[in-house]
């Protein structure tokens, strides 16, 4: 991806330029923000021509010597001299030789240099935290590698040595090698997986999100989740979940959901007698669900996806129950909210909040392409052929001995089958999809340069991620280097097991969970949620692997926190959208949309503590060997899941109504404190507590229910 990389950061000096930003400044700002634009572009035109230099599939500088056609051909007769010598077939290619000239010790120097300029970037386009932890990293692997040059490995604490250690000569030169495997050749190289995954999986879903921008539809999502919610008591709050969920499904991203659907929820609650605080709260609670919301959760997924090995298709599928239990909890706040103040449903709708038949071709618009990722998504690539479409729409297969083989596909059938379960054509298909819908609007046939505009709006965002992941990547290589990760998770483990408590007890594992969700609250503060996901990850993530978490929930239950970021004062940014919208006091709507959304901090320990809520097999796989952890089998007890869900439903009930400190009336402080140790209980291991827990909390409320039966309910 070099030369994408290089038109990707010129992209992002002709739109963030520091020149053109400071033009009101100083003469002297003024020419330091023309040095860092061009300083930018040098610095991406230095990457990309290094990597065509050194990789081993290009060799830039021996294609122009003529060299790399000579090594070419030594490689090739050498192998063919090794199949004659064994009586093998001979080959007719040779795998890519080395390159004869490279860039030398010169590599070191431009990789420091750019970095430099990219990180400086980043600082105004991203914010200063991200740009802080990566300096931090960096400086750390610094001192590492200085330690090892001046006092060599031996006799060293394991924090201050790195993969040069294994060398027998303390030469930078010699050294080389590592260097470059480092920057260039492996996956976690500064263009390695994490830009791979943006060009390859991310770029089309961020292309389906600039052209859902260009429709109409966000209105109407509104008019329908108002539609939906006019009966209930809560109404223009019920809404804002509604329709922020269903905006999360095709944005995935907390502050653009607030400024969109906020700017017409937040008005219509505050009308209805919700204070800013709690409208401002539950708004921004509600819009940063839209990251955890299926079945397009924004760029973390994937990331996901990259880091654990699982299929995107399969992360869609684990994160269904989480999402749907934190918009029931942001439900049931906003139900005993409208109790606690009085609020009466709306009933009728005023016209301008009807739908209209251009609403529902807006709605056709959201929901189709979203249907049709789903579909691909959710599709096995293998049941295509054999699936009675296929056979009814002209295929042809031999069924005979039990078995399903195909002959011939139409070639429409040919096409469902290369896109099922491919989470990047799943995303291509979609947004050809979206643009024939779009020209169903008439208003959009008369100004199709829509299209165009969305195009070179999805051009400056993954422009923009790139740059934000350079950042990223810096950590990703520096812990690489060093091996900091693994020594951390080495002396967190060996900490605990100082307590002489078992590593596979709850005790154990809610404590390295609780330190995991420190760490990913505070990384998260002030930066988006991708990489405060990554940066947490990479460092904490080696750790829970080691408590005997299954690698993909360690992930979930990391991800999860660093969504939980964006409402977390005192720097909770989606929480701050809000606040400007209602004009209330930021740190208290940060609070308030923590107690709307607890949720979020409370259900990755459920699913830590009981995986099979996220439905698939990785969830529940032990990383040490490969097997199923104790107590589970590879299937999935629906009985069982039920009663899960059940206790859960009924201990976000009794955690709602407790921070509301109403239910049908007021709750005095005992029965709030009852309410929220009951809740605990009831999700506790063993069913001599949970069991106990469960029938004295619907005791409790039913006995709350009886004592105000002449309390008219939401």
């Amino acid at each position: 991806f070099p030369i994408t990389f290089f038109w990707m950061m010129l992209i992002v000096a002709l739109k963030h330029s520091m020149w053109n930003s400071w033009a009101g400044k100083s003469a002297m700002m003024r020419r330091l923000g023309l040095f860092m634009d061009v300083a930018l572009i040098i610095a991406a035109g230095a990457i990309s021509l290094t990597y065509l230099i050194e990789i081993e599939a290009v060799c830039l500088i021996d294609v122009f010597t003529g060299d790399r056609e000579r090594l070419i051909a030594k490689a090739l007769q050498a192998e063919i001299e090794f199949a004659e010598l064994y009586g093998l077939p001979a080959p007719d290619s040779a795998d890519d030789p080395g390159c004869a000239t490279t860039m030398g010790s010169w590599l070191i120097l431009i990789m420091f240099a750019s970095v430099v300029a990219f990180l400086g970037y980043n600082v105004k386009v991203w914010g200063l935290p991200l740009v802080l932890v990566s300096i931090l990293i960096a400086t750390y692997t610094f001192l590492t590698i200085l330690n090892w040059y001046f006092f060599g490995p031996e006799d060293q604490n394991k924090y201050l040595v790195t993969i040069l250690s294994s060398e027998e000569t303390r030469s930078l030169g010699a050294s080389l090698g590592f260097f470059q495997d480092a920057l260039i050749n492996q996956s976690s190289g500064l263009l390695g997986r994490f830009i791979n995954v943006l060009l390859v999986l991310v770029f089309p879903y961020v292309i389906l999100g600039a052209l859902f921008g260009k429709c109409a539809g966000g209105q109407s999502l509104i008019k329908l989740a108002f539609g939906a919610t006019r009966n209930l008591r809560g109404g223009p709050a019920h809404a804002a979940v509604v329709s922020s969920a269903m905006f999360g499904t095709i944005t995935g991203g907390p502050v653009v959901n607030v400024l969109s659907t906020g700017v017409l929820t937040i008005p219509m609650m505050l009308k209805r007698g919700f204070s800013k605080v709690f409208a401002g709260g539950v708004e921004a609670a509600a819009s940063s669900g839209g990251a955890i919301m299926p079945p397009i959760m924004g760029v973390a997924a994937f990331i996901m996806a990259a880091l654990t090995g699982v299929p995107y298709r399969e992360i869609i599928i684990a994160a269904t129950l989480p999402a749907l239990f934190y918009f029931f909890c942001l439900f049931l706040s906003v139900v005993f909210q409208a109790r606690k103040q009085n609020i009466e449903a709306v009933g009728e709708l005023s016209d301008d909040m009807k739908l209209t038949r251009e609403d529902r071709l807006h709605l056709m618009q959201i929901f189709g392409p979203v249907l049709l990722v789903l579909v691909l998504l959710l599709t096995p690539k293998d049941a295509v052929g054999c699936s009675w479409y296929s056979i009814m729409l002209g295929a042809v297969v031999d069924q005979s001995g039990g078995s399903c083989a195909i002959t011939s596909l139409p070639w429409i059938i040919e096409l469902f089958q290369n896109a099922a379960g491919d989470a990047s054509a799943a995303g291509w298909w979609a947004v050809f999809f979206l643009i024939i819908l779009m020209f169903l609007d008439k208003e959009f046939r008369a100004k199709p340069m829509k299209i165009f505009d969305g195009l070179s709006q999805a051009g400056v965002t993954i422009s923009t991620l790139f740059l934000m992941f350079m950042a990223v990547t810096v950590i990703d290589v520096c812990l690489n280097f060093t091996g900091l990760a693994k020594f951390v998770a080495v002396d967190v483990l060996g900490f605990l097991n100082s307590f002489d408590v078992s590593a596979n007890s709850v005790g154990f594992q809610l404590f390295a969970l609780f330190l995991t969700m420190l760490l990913a609250v505070l990384l998260g503060m002030g930066m988006p949620a991708v990489p405060a996901y990554i940066n947490v990850a990479l460092l904490m993530g080696p750790m829970l692997v080691g408590l005997g978490l299954a690698t993909f929930t360690a992930h979930m239950f990391i991800f999860y926190f660093a969504v939980a970021s964006a409402i977390t004062p005192p720097v909770a940014l989606a929480a701050f959208a809000a606040a400007s919208i209602t004009k209330a006091d930021p740190m208290k709507t940060g609070f308030s949309a923590v107690r709307s959304g607890i949720v979020m901090f409370t259900i990755p320990f459920v699913f830590a503590l009981y995986p099979e809520m996220l439905l698939i097999d990785k969830a529940v796989i032990n990383p040490n060997d490969g097997l199923f952890l104790d107590g589970y089998d590879g299937t999935l007890n629906l009985g069982w899941l039920a009663y899960l869900m059940l206790r859960i439903a009924v201990a976000l009930y009794l955690v709602s109504s407790a921070l509301a400190s109403f239910d049908r009336s007021k709750l005095k402080p005992l029965e709030v404190f009852a309410r929220l140790a009951l809740a605990v209980l009831i999700l506790a291991r063993p069913i001599e507590i949970y069991g106990v827990a469960l029938v004295a909390s619907i005791a409790l409320v039913g006995w709350h229910t009886v004592r105000n039966r002449d309390t008219v309910p939401a």
